[in-house]
């Protein structure tokens, strides 16, 4: 009898492991990473939150996630939806590089691109994704150490603090008198730049004002349903890749690119300058680089035409909103006259209304030019 009780004891043991284990298989279940997704909405699609999500696959970065990675999802009974993305062969978090024995390094940080970091040594991006086996620019980790080619100085400390509020315009431009020339400062963007506010993510064209929208875009209800800073680049040609400088470049050296990775934006470029009366026309040229997904590595667009649209300010009026045709460029134009002298607010206002995958503005070659 007494051998008999250590097997039933046995048994027993064996179906409360097996109960056990079938509670945590039934309490979790998988889904594979799709194109546009954030963990946010995978949080919201599951009923379960972001910090759990996190904390059950590991991530050390909420923000940083891949199309086909397989994540577990805690406290869901549920079949997980259709997937059939593939795990791409880099992993999220590649270790760390061994630091160069020759140059400088850069450690990473909150926030930081491949192209910012590009911008404060002055090097260009494709060098850097050279110097440390980048096959990916835009999958870069805090932390991560970068060679930077061709520089033997320490890194700038950044010091930068955000601001309350927009930052004040620069000065007004004063019009030359009428003679058919640009009557803009700095039209073609090639004059330099300026940090407003000392916001590293914000490079302004010298000489114009940069405002932006923050809160609900009124599109939707969803949380990703809101307006994000975007970020503001200044770039030469030198930092683009050789087969996008003549898209992205309408003239001269340089163009301006403003963009948002998984986030609608809505901004205005402008800037202050004194007419006399007479009939004026404002020539934008913008090209809207608006991606919803990348298939195969090609660029797949937005359905829905109004994802991306523009319209001219001109004081306190201007035109109404106007939609482009995207991945292509646009030269938009538009008339108005001016009864008595006066200091006029010029400019484009921009808008991507959804969280695209990229939303993504390059401006360039903007004139305004009296006509009568």
């Amino acid at each position: 009898m007494k051998g008999m009780g250590w097997k039933v004891l046995f048994v027993f043991l064996l179906v409360g492991c097996w109960v056990v284990l079938t509670a945590v298989a039934l309490a979790q279940t998988t889904y594979v990473v799709q194109p546009g997704d954030t963990l946010y909405r995978i949080a919201i699609r599951f009923g379960t939150s972001v910090t759990a999500l996190q904390t059950v696959n590991n991530i050390p970065n909420v923000n940083l996630i891949y199309v086909g990675q397989v994540l577990t999802i805690p406290g869901s009974g549920s079949a997980p939806p259709a997937a059939t993305a593939v795990p791409p062969t880099n992993p999220t978090l590649p270790p760390p590089i061994s630091p160069p024995t020759t140059g400088t390094t850069y450690v990473v940080q909150p926030g930081d691109t491949l192209y910012r970091i590009a911008v404060r040594f002055g090097v260009t991006m494709q060098a850097i994704a050279a110097a440390n086996n980048i096959a990916n620019t835009n999958l870069i980790y805090v932390g991560q150490v970068l060679t930077i080619p061709g520089s033997g100085s320490a890194p700038p400390v950044a010091t930068a603090v955000p601001p309350s509020n927009p930052p004040a315009p620069p000065p007004p431009t004063v019009a030359p008198p009428p003679s058919g020339a640009n009557l803009f400062n700095n039209g073609s963007f090639e004059g330099g730049w300026y940090h407003p506010g000392n916001l590293p993510e914000l490079q302004i064209p010298t000489g114009w004002l940069f405002e932006w929208d923050e809160g609900p875009t009124g599109f939707g209800s969803q949380p990703w349903d809101v307006w994000l800073r975007p970020e503001v680049r200044v770039l030469p040609a030198a930092q683009l890749p050789p087969h996008e400088q003549n898209l992205f470049i309408f003239d001269g050296n340089q163009t301006v690119k403003a963009f948002k990775g998984n986030g609608a934006i809505s901004y205005r470029l402008l800037q202050d300058v004194t007419l006399s009366p007479g009939t004026y026309r404002f020539v934008a040229n913008v090209y809207p680089d608006l991606v919803s997904e990348y298939v195969n590595g090609q660029k797949v667009r937005p359905s829905d035409p109004a994802a991306g649209e523009v319209r001219f300010i001109v004081g306190g009026g201007g035109s109404g909103w106007q939609m482009v045709a995207f991945g292509q460029k646009n030269t938009l134009a538009h008339t108005f006259t001016i009864t008595q002298t006066q200091t006029v607010r010029l400019g484009l206002g921009v808008r991507g209304r959804y969280a695209l995958n990229n939303n993504g503005w390059f401006l360039d070659a903007w004139s305004l030019v009296r006509i009568q």
